[in-house]
């Protein structure tokens, strides 16, 4: 069963994957690069994820063509969105709670590989009301 303290764990996992990818990629390349190499620190960690999947947005029963794609999607249970940009602005926040919201997601990731510190500056982490739900333990 997912709980928030098994989410808070597998979070700390995808940050210091993160973290690694950037410690040997250093910042300003482009966002295809990072996505490439995250998959690879993932997956030597045994983290399960998909990527590039997309996201269904249903509406009155019809499933409408949106083609919103997620980066990745942790454990179908956390949505990383990569962006290696100058500045987070609020559009790639909400681009993150919509994928969240889409896929019923408790939790999202939100890094950009175009900082100096990525663990101080490059990412920001989002709970929604699905988080709410889970239990702690």
């Amino acid at each position: 069963m997912v709980t928030k303290k098994y989410l808070d764990s597998l979070t700390y996992e995808i940050i210091g994957g993160a973290i690694e990818v950037h410690k040997v990629k250093g910042r300003g390349l482009l966002e295809s690069i990072y996505h490439h190499c995250l998959k690879e620190e993932l997956l030597y960690r045994k983290i399960d994820f998909l990527t590039e999947m997309k996201i269904p947005v249903v509406y009155k029963g019809k499933t409408l063509d949106m083609n919103f794609r997620c980066d990745l999607l942790v454990e179908r249970s956390i949505v990383v969105e990569l962006k290696s940009v100058q500045q987070i602005v609020p559009a790639h926040e909400a681009q993150l709670l919509s994928y969240m919201k889409l896929l019923r997601c408790p939790k999202g990731i939100l890094i950009n590989f175009n900082c100096f510190n990525l663990f101080k500056e490059g990412q920001k982490t989002f709970v929604n009301e699905y988080f709410s739900t889970l239990p702690s333990q």
